[in-house]
């Protein structure tokens, strides 16, 4: 029972609409310095996952490589078009209250946080855990999150949950038969992974630097088997 992950999916919805309802009634310089804080926070998290990191060179190939490819496919430009999407219908019947963030600003940071809550590498190895080993701790810690955005989005942010748990839930499902195939470096090097899409992410939220954290996501699909196959047939060799 995917207990920890509809767990997370209500947090993300619940937390969406507290801060859509109630955060705009914060001063907005108030709104603003917390999305940043958050953003440090988030590279936080990142810098400390990619310390677990075993196998250095395996994830920076798979992180280039993977980025090259999403950049190659223009996956941030799908990701986006698939977030104005989302956006528009709940846009309608929830108008966005915040008038000091421009459209543009706007779907950027709507971008950001669909990556941050369905791609982040603490959400997907979370799923992995939770269909593995029943454990849902790690799934638990976005409602305070989906607050701070909501009250800088609006609504929208809630609408994130949707996709967010159509995917936690595949990887749930796909869990048994990923986990026996991987091993604890594997593991660390997958998280290392999502750390460097974690510290991409900080640097957004907190409007030092717009790295395309969209295109970075196929690193995430890569990392694993690149770090088996640096440490099985390329360290042997060295």
């Amino acid at each position: 029972m995917p207990v920890g992950i509809i767990i997370n999916a209500l947090s993300v919805a619940i937390g969406g609409v507290v801060g859509a309802l109630f955060g705009h009634k914060l001063p907005t310089r108030i709104n603003s310095e917390l999305t940043k804080i958050f953003g440090v926070c988030s590279m936080g998290m990142g810098v400390s996952s990619i310390g677990l990191m075993k196998n250095m060179p395996a994830v920076i190939f798979a992180v280039i490589i993977g980025t090259a490819f999403g950049l190659a496919v223009n996956l941030g430009g799908i990701i986006n078009s698939g977030a104005a999407c989302m956006e528009k219908p709940v846009g309608k019947i929830f108008p966005n209250k915040n008038a000091s963030m421009s459209r543009e600003e706007y779907m950027t940071m709507l971008v950001t946080i669909i990556v941050l809550f369905c791609a982040s590498g603490t959400g997907i190895y979370g799923s992995l855990d939770s269909g593995m080993s029943g454990d849902h701790t790690i799934l638990i810690l976005d409602f305070f999150t989906a607050m701070i955005f909501g009250g800088t989005l609006g609504m929208v942010v809630a609408a994130v949950a949707i996709p967010q748990c159509v995917i936690f839930l595949a990887i749930f499902a796909a869990a048994k038969f990923i986990f026996p195939l991987t091993t604890p470096d594997m593991i660390a090097d997958f998280k290392a992974c999502g750390g460097f899409l974690l510290l991409a992410t900080g640097f957004r939220i907190a409007k030092i630097h717009n790295f395309p954290v969209a295109d970075m996501i196929p690193a995430m699909v890569l990392v694993m088997p690149v770090s088996w196959f640096w440490v099985n047939m390329i360290v042997p060799v060295l």
